[in-house]
């Protein structure tokens, strides 16, 4: 239903905050791994997660969109709620939990307040699969690197029928003089060569 809230921070606390939206003040629960990234903003944008229970509508908020993938991936196995969900993600990073569910590291998760040696051996029984099939890397979205708009360019170049070697030598040199260029800016300088 929500995606994420963009606005100014009225009030921070290491479990929520309330984000000003369009004159609209709105009630977030947010994990310490949130807090710890937005302590020091005045405005932000928050990936949302809405919850809807039998006595209460509650919204959750992340700082990362890989965060808030991993809490929906934890609430989905059986007896983790939003709060213990928020919890895990307070305890230990996205990174280590993800890590620990990988490689079926039960004593890490376990040692997360709340959670038991059952409740752990179904967090990576329910999740190791789903986690191993995307990748070790699938929740948390890896840096981009230069070399990739540098690949993207060349496939650009490559398919407008330019040769491969003599696209890639022209990128190369182009890169060597403005390493900060994008994808386009590449593509035109290197139109501009061949």
């Amino acid at each position: 239903m929500y995606e994420y809230f963009k606005g100014k921070l009225v009030f921070k606390a290491p479990t929520h905050v309330i984000l000003e939206v369009g004159g609209i003040g709105y009630y977030l629960h947010i994990s310490l791994t949130t807090f710890s990234q937005i302590k020091d903003m005045e405005e932000c944008k928050l990936f949302a997660s809405f919850q809807v229970r039998e006595d209460s509508q509650t919204l959750y908020g992340f700082a990362t969109e890989a965060e808030r993938h991993l809490f929906e991936h934890l609430i989905s196995v059986s007896g983790i709620g939003p709060n213990t969900g928020r919890m895990m993600l307070s305890s230990i990073t996205p990174e280590e939990i993800q890590q620990a569910i990988i490689a079926g590291q039960v004593n890490v998760i376990q040692k997360i307040k709340g959670i038991g040696p059952k409740t752990a051996q179904r967090v990576i029984l329910e999740l190791q699969d789903k986690l191993k099939k995307q990748g070790p890397d699938a929740l948390i979205p890896l840096p981009i690197s230069k070399t990739s708009a540098i690949e993207e360019a060349l496939t650009a170049l490559v398919m407008l029928g330019f040769a491969k070697p003599a696209a890639d030598k022209a990128l190369q040199a182009i890169h060597a003089s403005d390493p900060e260029q994008s994808v386009e800016q590449l593509i035109k300088a290197a139109l501009k060569r061949l």
